[in-house]
């Protein structure tokens, strides 16, 4: 329950109302645990640190969002620098014919951010 409740904040839009329910985190965990390699022990001296499944899982999900962070984050700088450059084109007046539909277009990218 704690755990659902927790990360419940930090849903991603469209996902389903079931999505954060016991059930469904405890079946999340339990592919996750199936789904991942078991480190290998190794013999060694006493007070070696073993790296567990549950490293593992948080070493493979830390990757894979920051991975999708950073793609966010250059969607977003590209984004940027088309908007930069038709608000400069727009200040010339090159885009005049235009404007309607680059006003629609902006209006939708913000709508998507929030």
């Amino acid at each position: 329950v704690s755990v659902s409740r927790a990360i419940k904040p930090f849903a991603e839009p469209g996902r389903p109302p079931d999505w954060f329910s016991q059930k469904h985190c405890a079946s999340q965990y339990s592919e996750l645990l199936e789904t991942t390699e078991t480190p290998k022990r190794k013999r060694g001296e006493k007070g070696e640190v073993v790296e567990t499944v549950e490293d593992v899982i948080v070493r493979k999900l830390t990757a894979e969002r920051v991975e999708e962070l950073k793609k966010m984050i250059k969607e977003t700088q590209e984004k940027y620098r088309q908007l930069k450059k038709d608000a400069e084109l727009i200040q010339a007046g090159h885009m005049d014919n235009r404007l309607e539909e680059l006003c629609n277009e902006i209006m939708m990218w913000v709508i998507t951010l929030f």
